[in-house]
């Protein structure tokens, strides 16, 4: 494991100077929480996901999970970071910076599910711990990450609504079905409780948002990922494929907004560049590209 208080002294191999030369890089601690906050704010939309654990757990030490966040310093000024959990997330972390980051990451030992984050560092994340002998199943390189602030532009479904802890045994799974289209395989290899705590966690959180149909049935379903103050991150969208092509997409997403809405002001979600239907409806109701994001699945 990567000690705390043991740093990596950033160089470059051949020893000579370089975006890296006289940098450190450590696992963050609680007294490292304020510099962290004030690196992630710098972007709402992009960190809402370091931003939500931090508004959870008003912490940056390690999990009792075992997860960590890394931070690169220049003296005692924090210049980037990255969650290191089931998944790696780049904090405003310079691409230049990533191979140092990424060497931390490969030396502690865990196996990561993915990188997800702004392009351009994920590409470069991911190029440093393929030279240390990670291997992808898939790159997402082009994802625009979008948002709304405000109503959306075409009439909710009001049918819409908050999921009920009643209702996880029809949640759960329309939840794998949406996993496993998304990723190519399914949440429960490994077994099934994880993911299963996963989502009766969201349902009692307040942070998924489902229709179920006359007979009870998951006709539409999304959860809200991440959610601070300011921002809520829309993952997990899900039409049941009975009802696909009828044109009702759009308003369903005009409904997630609405309601994420309660919780915080702007709505955001990212998207594969290649869903294009997926992207029409989004901008139908109104979200607009505010940058890229990238996903790299081991």
């Amino acid at each position: 494991m990567l000690s705390r208080v043991a740093p990596w002294l950033a160089s470059r191999r051949d020893g000579s100077a370089g975006p890296a030369a006289g940098l450190t890089v450590r696992v963050l601690a609680g007294e490292d929480t304020g510099a962290l906050l004030d690196l992630a704010r710098q972007d709402a939309v992009a960190n809402v996901f370091i931003l939500s654990h931090l508004e959870t757990a008003s912490t940056a030490a390690p999990t009792a999970g075992g997860a960590s966040i890394f931070g690169v310093f220049d003296g005692g000024s924090l210049l980037g970071a990255c969650w290191a959990g089931a998944n790696l997330v780049p904090v405003q972390l310079d691409p230049e910076l990533a191979g140092l980051v990424a060497a931390a990451a490969h030396h502690a030992g865990r196996r990561y599910a993915s990188i997800f984050g702004p392009a351009e560092t994920v590409v470069a994340l991911y190029a440093a711990l393929e030279q240390l002998g990670s291997t992808a199943q898939e790159i997402r390189a082009d994802q625009p990450l979008m948002s709304i602030a405000g109503p959306p532009r075409l009439k909710p479904n009001p049918a819409l609504g908050f999921g009920q802890p009643a209702d996880f045994d029809r949640i759960l799974p329309a939840c794998a079905a949406m996993f496993e289209e998304e990723v190519g395989y399914s949440p429960y290899l490994g077994g099934r409780e994880y993911y299963s705590r996963r989502v009766k966690a969201l349902i009692r959180s307040g942070h998924s948002l489902v229709h179920l149909g006359p007979d009870r049935e998951v006709v539409f379903k999304a959860e809200l990922g991440a959610v601070t103050a300011d921002v809520t991150q829309v993952q997990g969208v899900w039409m049941n494929p009975a009802f696909r092509g009828l044109g009702r997409s759009a308003g369903y997403m005009a409904g997630v907004v609405v309601l994420a809405q309660t919780l915080a002001p702007v709505t955001s979600l990212y998207v594969n560049d290649f869903n294009t239907r997926a992207r029409a409806s989004y901008e139908r109701v109104g979200f607009r590209q505010v940058g890229t994001f990238a996903t790299v699945l081991f």
